[in-house]
């Protein structure tokens, strides 16, 4: 795992921002967990999250998702994150890498779809999957461009809602849902430090983190926790009305 890491954790200086070093203790879950992070950065955009062979592949959507089939967002891939960073909500101080305000916009479980390992769906450039979160349901896909848009070289992929019962024509509906899913909280709130603490859904604890805690890398909320519960399985509940189809 540490080769995994070591960009992530080359571009951050642990004794200044609150961001976790992957070493407190996660959960174990009988089913792949996702999080998408709302991030106040230099631009705002939302972290989408998807665990895969012990870290969470990472993309940054620079509109955020969207419940329309037709919206093909810009979704670049940034490094593999650890998955204590599933938990993390709070601020990173500025002038350190992705200083801004962080949410836990959603999270829940995921599947691939299809008979590829989702790390071989990724080598490939497509990745079906499915998700069961507070706020994400449904199908999606994740598709590798030939090239970026900027004609640089950064690694860019499209984040496309399949055609469900989940998907709107009103695609960015969704993102008005602007509340924390971990600790009901705005951004403002997450910003100064206000209002209760994220509950956890990756580290081996039950308590939430303080609302302005701060995650060091030896002695962070989970590194001495007891052992995980069992998660449940992941259910994708049908809405009361179905949204439009495009």
């Amino acid at each position: 795992m540490p080769s995994k890491l070591s960009q992530y954790r080359a571009k951050r200086d642990f004794k200044k921002t609150k961001e976790p070093s992957g070493q407190a203790r996660v959960r174990g879950a009988d089913y792949p967990r996702f999080v998408i992070q709302k991030h106040d950065a230099t631009r705002l955009h939302y972290d989408l999250r998807l665990e895969v062979d012990g870290v969470f592949k990472s993309w940054a959507v620079t509109k955020g998702p969207s419940l329309d089939p037709h919206d093909k967002r810009l979704a670049v891939e940034v490094e593999d994150h650890p998955l204590d960073y599933g938990d993390f909500e709070g601020a990173i101080p500025k002038g350190e890498y992705g200083g801004g305000t962080v949410m836990v916009w959603d999270r829940g479980f995921w599947l691939p779809e299809g008979t590829e390992s989702p790390a071989e769906a990724l080598r490939k450039g497509e990745l079906k999957f499915v998700l069961a979160g507070d706020k994400l349901q449904g199908g999606w896909v994740l598709v590798r461009m030939k090239h970026a848009r900027d004609g640089g070289k950064r690694n860019n992929w499209l984040l496309i809602k399949h055609k469900d019962a989940w998907a709107s024509s009103d695609g960015d509906a969704v993102l008005r849902k602007d509340h924390s899913v971990a600790s009901g909280r705005t951004m403002k709130q997450i910003a100064t430090g206000k209002g209760p603490g994220p509950k956890v859904f990756m580290l081996s604890r039950s308590k939430a983190a303080a609302a302005d805690a701060v995650w060091h890398s030896s002695t962070g909320p989970g590194a001495d926790a007891a052992p995980a519960r069992r998660a449940r399985k992941p259910t994708v509940h049908k809405p009361k009305r179905a949204a439009a189809k495009t």
